[in-house]
């Protein structure tokens, strides 16, 4: 019994490691068509797509959020979920959030991305930190 439940103790204390796995060869988190520069008062978009590569996948049934925050902004959504997604359930996830600027100068929205990329043999939490600098003419 004490050899059983020192097996199960050990497994419990892997997982947090495994799940945490950088699996970064298998996605690129892109923000391409991110606005850069707007007129003061102007709207842009904040543009996040996950794209697996190497016959990984971005799991549809594992928890995928989306957290964004700006000081000198009005976000459109500050939380995301796989379900705000552009894209279809069976393809990469394409997200795009309106913001508009509240002041002139520089504006940053930051995002933190929480999602499993999964392959044949595991799946593994990733979470990512981004930063988008916008200019305010």
């Amino acid at each position: 019994m004490m050899r059983t439940l020192m097996s199960v103790l050990m497994v419990v204390a892997a997982l947090p490691a495994w799940a945490e796995t950088d699996l970064a060869s298998f996605y690129e988190v892109t923000t391409d068509g991110t606005s850069t520069k707007l007129k003061a008062g102007e709207t842009g978009k904040v543009i996040i797509a996950i794209k697996s590569k190497n016959g990984a996948h971005v799991s549809d049934e594992a928890p995928l959020k989306i957290e964004l925050s700006s000081k000198q902004s009005k976000l459109g959504k500050e939380k995301l979920t796989l379900a705000d997604s552009l894209n279809a359930k069976k393809e990469d996830p394409r997200f795009e959030v309106p913001f508009t600027p509240t002041a002139h100068g520089s504006s940053t929205v930051e995002a933190k991305v929480t999602f499993f990329i999964c392959t044949e043999k595991l799946c593994s939490r990733q979470v990512k930190n981004l930063s988008f600098p916008v200019e305010v003419m």
